[in-house]
């Protein structure tokens, strides 16, 4: 069965943000991955945005609490709405899919599943009532990514 996790946008203070959760939290970040780690001939990373946040993680109980800083050439997050987007980590594709089709019916579709540069199978949409989600499935360890 598919886990849902909270994933956070930042207008590039994700690293000390999540520094300060895993303080209070405890824990250690299962995956910390720069833009620049993704950069290549079909994903150009400006040099301002290099050392930002692709994706980070931290485990908190059962669940892990995932965030990103936005690119600069994205435009900033508004930072009372459309900051947070719930993230499901599905157990298989086939699951991945059904999920991402059927939340994301009479919705906007944002990014079509794909293989991830970052090696997920990964999709985000905004579904019919607004709400903002990210389907990924990760087959390497999907609990933690």
């Amino acid at each position: 069965m598919a886990q849902i996790n909270p994933h956070i946008n930042f207008n590039g203070n994700a690293e000390e943000a999540f520094t300060f959760y895993r303080s209070v939290f405890g824990g250690e970040f299962t995956k910390i991955i720069r833009l620049k780690d993704l950069s290549g001939p079909e994903f150009s990373v400006a040099e301002n945005d290099a050392q930002k946040i692709m994706h980070i993680a931290l485990p908190v109980g059962e669940n892990v609490f995932i965030g990103n800083d936005i690119p600069e050439g994205m435009g900033p997050v508004n930072e009372t709405e459309n900051r947070s987007k719930i993230s499901i980590s599905a157990e298989s594709r086939a699951e991945a899919d059904q999920l991402f089709n059927g939340l994301s019916e009479g919705g906007t579709i944002e990014v079509p599943m794909c293989d991830s540069p970052w090696g997920s199978y990964f999709g985000m949409f905004r579904d019919k009532f607004g709400i903002e989600w990210i389907v990924d499935f990760a087959p390497s360890d999907n609990r933690q990514e």
